[in-house]
């Protein structure tokens, strides 16, 4: 018994001895700095999205106190899943609806009720423009006249956009291509990579 103790012993101190020796057993003085790179805005239209649908929320109600929270929440999902299923940037659609409701706020020729989120068939003079029976169908029907500009490749989805046909499929991969298409505007492109700035600052 006598020897196995010993025995035992030896093999604790030659273990520890090898610990010792290659730095296994030291506790490192300083923890290294993780360091996590920040994304750049999108520049595309077509592609994955960055920002979360909860961050999505809080920047939208932080613009726009006066938002249903609520609203916000589900609003900012639905983005996220309907550009998702048709592989937009969601963080693209979602500056342009800030862009063109004033952050929900609205107050031009398109009303809250309609649910037309960017101004489809709204060409000024008092014309509403389209009108969509839910916010889900609305954020669709956006997503759709995005991809319809951005990408030649069909959609996955039932076509919800009334517009789909008229526009040039393919015309616009970028979002600088919009400007003067979507909207007559030649600072249209501006204005959203100016919002996507912000939430990305506000996001990262």
């Amino acid at each position: 018994m006598k020897k196995l103790f010993l025995l035992l012993l030896a093999v604790s101190c030659l273990l520890s001895f090898v610990i010792s020796c290659s730095g296994l057993g030291k506790i490192p003085d300083t923890v290294p700095d993780i360091i996590i790179e920040k994304p750049e805005p999108p520049a595309n239209i077509m592609g994955k999205g960055n920002v979360s649908a909860e961050k999505m929320a809080l920047f939208l109600l932080q613009n726009n106190p006066n938002t249903d929270k609520s609203f916000a929440h589900s609003l900012t999902g639905f983005y996220v899943e309907e550009a998702a299923f048709e592989g937009v940037n969601h963080d693209v659609a979602f500056a342009q609806m800030c862009l063109e409701t004033g952050f929900l706020r609205f107050g031009g020729d398109v009303k809250p009720q309609q649910y037309n989120f960017c101004g489809l068939g709204a060409v000024g003079g008092g014309e509403p423009g389209l009108s969509f029976p839910e916010p889900r169908i609305g954020v669709r029907a956006q997503i759709q006249h995005l991809k319809a500009y951005a990408s030649e490749e069909p959609l996955k989805g039932e076509n919800v956009d009334p517009r789909f046909r008229y526009v040039r499929r393919g015309s616009s991969p970028g979002i600088e291509g919009l400007a003067g298409t979507w909207a007559a505007d030649r600072q249209y492109a501006v204005k959203i990579n100016g919002i996507l700035q912000r939430l990305f600052d506000f996001s990262f």
